[in-house]
């Protein structure tokens, strides 16, 4: 039966599909060879909340690419398919949906039902992502599809994806045994909607309209000092009596939590006031708070007053100049970011913060933290609108500095007046991705990673090249964030995750509330305490209570006490416990989803358990993920299997950017440019989609999205299609020769075996460098110019007027060329290429077909390669002539040569009725010298030229180029006048800039090649 006219995407790619998945095609192994070496991927876990955007559809065809070229060649393969449980989006979605369906909140229902309703929720839509990835082609093993909250004690028992939740927590109580693992009080994202830390990756910069205020801090005791100002040649320009020193604040709330004022060690405006007092000129004025003015290298001299009010609990660089200084951090706000209500009045507190700063208390942290300086008035206000009282407080009692402000009436008079000084000025505000909300700095108790203790294995794994990162220049990236290292904080206060193994019970303290360790005080002497609970880091609740008996029985002569559990840390309140009967009570936070996807690498293959892929697949061999999780994901991973297992995850880390749109610019729903790849798929196909995709992936450049290129992808689907129908039609599909190359003696068939060898090197070459865009650039153009436009063509006057040797002959070279067209293909579009392998009969599908491993130098015959290869420049040559030359298209003309060497008239021998017929070439004379309106040929072995006297009018043509070429001058003036424009430059968005240097590189390239072809007109008359 003849093949459809038309490749119908969207019927075939489903049935394919399905035919791979029933066959096994993509099960770890699956065509391997024997005693193959591996190849292992691991996806990027999508979030199971997910979508396929293009950001996934550009990373999995990546993937793809790589593992069906790997399953071609023979290799063991496994690409490990799952999905992040993705702490807060689930939670949010699930909470979300239990609001439109008017059911309980979350906190109404308590922890375990809404668990419940999560994992229902999770088996009824949590899959979408995956479908949508099958659609896309992915082919990986999905019957290993992994969950990184599988094996929970509240996952249902049908939940797939091994137990990774064994691997999660028995690498925090290992890491928390080594010292590896702690919790502390530290300055992290606070996402006041969802009251959790989340990390940086979960907060969006977005600029916008700010204002920032600028305020007297008086001097304790009236005190003054000159404050003198100087130009930069050391002229005085200010000198004045100051009984103050000023700073600027964008968030004047947190005024309120100052714990200093610090200025530059070199500024010699302030050096007479460093170590005195200063007044905080808000809350009572009975009460107000004096801080001491330091010296540290944070602040700028040159930006605003060059002082800096210290809020350590409030800003993460003040966090850290309070580190250094040893300034107490007062925390403000409560977890909905409201300031906060609870503790004593604010007259004792204040009182104990000024013995502190006084230096007349010691302290500690948690004292610090216990203390509420939020002043009573304000207390329980929104934190914005506790900024507006601030403000107006301040200004009211004349505290706010202020600077001349001129009005001009009608009559043109001016009064000046004294204003305060509030410059408006766009500024970066932190937002939650999720929650929209503003993300507040906030010092909270969470548990972190000692991450400087493992830090170094994963730096030495790349600087040794045990794990290579490409491109080049993420290693710079790499290796700065990590050796300038944090502690990575992995708590979060979610209810979806795993919870972190570690549960409390009150500490032993003697009268004197002293923590006890021994057995020194009779019983009389030592009581519980719940304030400063004891922790018992274990798998489970048994093995808690087997460490809780090591710490009770120190203090108990009685044997067989008991433990009873909650859930529900202020249950801790209602306990009365005696000898028999302890509480331990869970930490409710759950671990930062970062913490279980840092070991999915062990965790997919079974690990703790040593099974047989975890033997096999592992190190695994590639990582393809985008730039923006370096930090995120690749390196922690690094580090975390380093410290788990001592062993690399991976050998070759593939970095890609942002996919943007065709004008380079970030796709987001508010600028309306976001591209979906399901219509994409529903509009074009999914090898389109794909080929685009694989031709825009150059190693470290832009990735930009255009449907235009999508559409011309398409077309080149249509092309492959079409070139399988000639062969149908020319009966080639009816040779069963399989992977056998052919025997051939006609020059033609000898050459396009060579030029398929050179680019199956090329493809190689270029995947095992990870070079997507060139493998799929000689593919698209081997195809369609050599294949399609060059040899089809040729094969015709063979197949139709050629002897029945010839014709079979090329028949089965053409079999052979266009099935290993469909294998180099089949990785990048791997549906229409196997649409057209199915349609004669095959040992099996194309995805199981051997790769090629022949060279140029097997195929290549080079008399028949330097013939061809003379032929089609002969034909382009004439061709492009032709067209500069304005020649109709169908007209014949003769062709002139003079001085032709021996090789060229070998090849012309050889090959002269393609030239003639492809060409349109009715004659050829060989002539001592060019006649008169000869227009030259760039060809080599000789001098040719067509004589075009007669057949085209010089003149006309000559004054059609003069007018295109004057027309295309002005454009090309005011596209340069634009761009020399400096103001141009400065102002214009990087994307129209950008979008005007390529306009005039096309303009330029225009104008050249007419100036060409006026030139050759000019010497033919």
């Amino acid at each position: 039966m003849a093949m459809e006219k038309n490749f119908d995407a969207q019927s075939a790619e489903t049935r394919l599909y399905e035919a791979w998945e029933k066959a096994g095609c993509f099960k770890a192994g699956a065509n391997a060879k024997p005693e193959a070496s591996t190849f292992c991927i691991m996806i990027p876990p999508p979030n199971v909340t997910g979508v396929l955007h293009i950001g996934h559809a550009f990373n999995n065809t990546l993937q793809d690419i790589m593992i069906r070229w790997k399953r071609m060649q023979g290799f063991d393969t496994l690409w490990q398919p799952g999905t992040d449980h993705a702490g807060i989006a689930t939670q949010m979605v699930v909470e979300r949906k239990l609001a439109e369906t008017q059911q309980p909140t979350r906190v109404e229902m308590g922890r375990d039902a809404f668990l419940e309703k999560v994992w229902e929720w999770k088996g009824e839509s949590g899959g979408t992502i995956i479908n949508q990835l099958k659609r896309l082609g992915a082919s990986c093993d999905w019957d290993r599809e992994a969950f990184t909250m599988s094996g929970a004690p509240n996952a249902p028992a049908d939940v797939a994806g091994g137990n990774f939740h064994d691997a999660v927590i028995k690498v925090f109580v290992e890491m928390y045994n080594k010292g590896l693992i702690y919790r502390g009080k530290r300055l992290v994202n606070w996402d006041p909607h969802f009251e959790t830390a989340i990390s940086d990756l979960e907060v969006e910069n977005i600029e916008v309209a700010g204002h920032m205020w600028h305020f007297k801090y008086p001097l304790a005791g009236g005190a003054t000092y000159t404050y003198v100002e100087k130009d930069e040649d050391g002229n005085v320009t200010l000198e004045e009596e100051r009984d103050y020193i000023s700073i600027a604040t964008t968030r004047p709330e947190t005024m309120l939590g100052d714990g200093a004022v610090a200025v530059h060690p070199s500024d010699e405006r302030y050096a007479p006031i460093v170590g005195m007092l200063c007044e905080i000129p808000v809350g009572p004025k009975k009460l107000r708070r004096l801080i001491p003015i330091i010296t540290d290298e944070y602040p700028d001299k040159d930006f605003g007053s060059g002082a800096v009010k210290i809020t350590g609990a409030h800003d993460f660089n003040d966090y850290q100049v309070a580190k250094r200084g040893g300034i107490p951090m007062y925390n403000l706000m409560d977890t909905k970011a409201a300031m906060r209500a609870d503790g004593k009045p604010y007259a004792e507190e204040a009182a104990i913060a000024q013995a502190i700063a006084n230096g007349e208390q010691e302290f500690d942290e948690a004292m610090i933290a216990a203390m509420n300086l939020v002043p009573d008035e304000y207390r329980g206000m929104d934190r914005f609108e506790a900024r507006k009282k601030v403000i107006a407080d301040i200004s009211a009692e004349g505290l706010a500095v202020m600077v001349d402000h001129v009005a001009t009436d009608e009559d043109g008079n001016e009064t000046v007046t004294q204003v305060p000084y509030v410059e408006a000025k766009p500024i970066m505000q932190p937002f939650g991705d999720r929650s929209k909300v503003v993300i507040e700095p906030m010092l909270t108790d969470q548990w972190f990673v000692e991450t400087s203790k493992i830090v170094e294995p994963a730096l030495e794994a790349v600087r040794s090249g045990a794990t290579k990162i490409m491109p080049e220049s993420d290693k710079k990236v790499y290796f700065h964030w990590l050796e300038n290292i944090e502690p990575w904080c992995i708590s979060r206060q979610l209810w979806w995750g795993h919870q972190v193994p570690v549960w409390y019970g009150p500490s032993v303290v003697d009268l004197d509330r002293k923590p006890l360790t021994s057995k020194t005080k009779e019983r009389s002497d030592w009581a519980y305490d719940f304030e400063k609970p004891v922790s018992f880091c274990a798998a489970n609740f048994d093995e808690a209570t087997k460490l809780a008996d090591a710490y009770y029985s120190a203090f108990d002569t009685k044997e067989g006490a008991t433990y009873e559990y909650s859930e529900e840390v202020d249950a801790k309140t209602a306990w009365q416990p005696d000898g028999h009967k302890m509480p331990l009570w869970r930490d409710p936070d759950v671990l930062d989803t970062w913490f279980s996807s840092g070991l999915w690498p062990i965790g997919t293959l079974g690990w703790p358990e040593q099974t047989d892929e975890l033997s096999k697949y592992f190190p695994t061999s590639t990582l393809i993920t985008g730039q923006d999780i370096l930090f995120f994901w690749v390196a922690r991973m690094m580090m975390m299997q380093l410290a788990v297992v001592d062993e690399v995850p991976f050998d070759t880390v593939y970095l890609h950017g942002l996919v943007r749109d065709a004008k380079g610019k970030k796709m987001s729903k508010s600028t309306g440019n976001v591209v979906d790849p399901l219509e994409i798929i529903d509009e074009f196909g999914a090898d389109a989609l794909r080929f685009t995709n694989a031709s825009m992936a150059s190693l470290g450049g832009v990735l930009k999205l255009d449907t235009k290129r999508i559409e011309g992808y398409r077309n080149f689907v249509t092309k492959l299609w079409n070139a399988a129908t000639y062969g149908d039609f020319k009966g080639t599909f009816n040779i069963a020769h399989f992977d056998a190359i052919p025997t051939t003696t006609l020059p033609l068939n000898k050459w396009i075996k060579g030029e398929i060898a050179k680019t199956r090197e090329t493809v190689d070459d270029a995947l095992e460098a990870y070079r997507f865009n060139d493998a799929a650039n000689a593919l698209y153009a081997f195809t369609w110019n050599t294949f399609c436009s060059q040899y089809l063509e040729f094969t015709k006057p063979v197949l139709d007027e050629g002897t029945a040797d010839e014709a079979a002959e090329t028949k089965a070279t053409y079999a052979w060329a266009l099935d290993q067209i469909l294998i180099m293909l089949h990785p990048i579009m791997p549906f229409v290429t196997e649409e057209i392998w199915g349609q004669k009969a095959r040992p099996s599908m194309i995805v199981h077909a051997p790769w090629p491993s022949y060279t140029a130098a097997d195929l290549i015959d080079p008399q028949a390669d330097a013939d061809l290869s003379w032929t089609v420049a002969m034909i382009e040559a004439i061709r492009s002539a032709r067209a500069q030359m304005n020649v109709p298209a169908g007209a014949f003309i003769p062709l002139v040569v003079k001085d032709m060497d021996a090789a060229a008239q070998a090849a012309w021998d050889q090959n002269e009725a393609l030239i003639m017929r492809f060409a349109r070439i009715e004659s050829i004379a060989h002539v001592d010298d060019l006649p008169k309106g000869t227009v030259a040929l760039a060809a080599s072995g000789g001098t040719f030229g067509l004589p075009l006297e007669g057949v085209i009018d010089v003149a006309a043509e000559k004054a059609r180029l003069e007018k295109t070429l004057g027309k295309l001058a002005k454009e090309l003036g005011g596209l340069r006048g634009r761009l020399n424009n400096p103001k141009f430059a400065e102002s214009a968005p990087a994307e129209v800039l950008e979008e005007t240097k390529k306009n005039l590189s096309l303009r330029e390239a225009e104008e050249a090649k007419l100036k060409d072809a006026f030139a050759r007109l000019a010497e033919i008359g």
